[in-house]
């Protein structure tokens, strides 16, 4: 099995990383690969055979991999996860309906307004990661729920954001595939700050428009990084099966 991690996937080494973390950054970048088989169990042994590590480790690192939604317990075992078009289409669906109400609501009732402080201080971060950009990383995507989720609160509705949270809950692992080109990442960086500014002036029909524009585009890179992601796991589960 090649241990090939995704590029950007674990940072240098430095005092800020934790071996802990290092060992999740690790496993995490080989299942991403698109190198390890849905079929294959994981386990602690395993893994920590693989990784020159202790058990321990690589115990918290697949109930992290759990949490994040990349691994599954299936047939008594941890398996990678690989969710089906069909729950990707309809989950996407949901977060672009989701996403944009935070905007349309605003637009239908007057009495309905933006927290501004609020997303001045969510701008004010992604200006950081603009002046300063990240490597690539799939780790990336927590800061991208974050700022969809506080562009949503911020349009006063605690619910949307409940419900935004459990479908990123549920296409977390897929939505890492876009943060791992340099593109991408810039994309993201520019296209947030755009939406943030539009929001914070008052220019709501633009807002929308951008922010359906942005969630369009990443769901068309997700969806081709999960397809080719999902050919390479079958063609590995056909020759297994020979």
């Amino acid at each position: 099995m090649s241990t090939e991690v995704v590029p950007g996937a674990v940072p240098p080494p430095g005092p800020v990383v934790s071996r802990r973390e290092r060992v999740y950054l690790t496993i995490r970048a080989e299942l991403m690969s698109g190198r390890v088989s849905p079929f294959e169990r994981l386990t602690e042994e395993r893994l920590a055979e693989r990784h020159g590590v202790s058990r321990t480790p690589v115990r918290e690192a697949l109930a992290r991999l759990q949490a994040d939604g990349i691994v599954v317990k299936r047939d008594s075992g941890l398996h990678l996860y690989v969710p089906s078009f069909r729950e990707l289409t309809d989950l996407y669906e949901l977060r672009i309906t989701l996403e944009l109400r935070g905007l349309t609501r605003a637009l239908e009732d007057p009495t309905v307004h933006h927290d501004r402080a609020r997303l001045e201080a969510e701008l004010d971060r992604w200006h950081t990661f603009r002046d300063d950009r990240p490597a690539p990383d799939a780790g990336f995507v927590a800061q991208d729920e974050r700022f969809h989720a506080t562009l949503l609160d911020a349009s006063g509705n605690p619910a949307l954001t409940h419900a935004l949270d459990q479908v990123n809950r549920r296409i977390r692992s897929v939505r890492m595939y876009d943060y791992l080109t340099e593109d991408r990442m810039a994309a993201t960086i520019a296209e947030h700050i755009g939406i943030a500014e539009l929001v914070v002036r008052d220019r709501l029909p633009q807002a929308l428009e951008a922010l359906r524009a942005h969630v369009g585009a990443s769901r068309e890179v997700v969806m081709e990084r999960a397809a080719a992601a999902l050919a390479t796991t079958r063609m590995m589960a056909s020759e297994e099966q020979r």
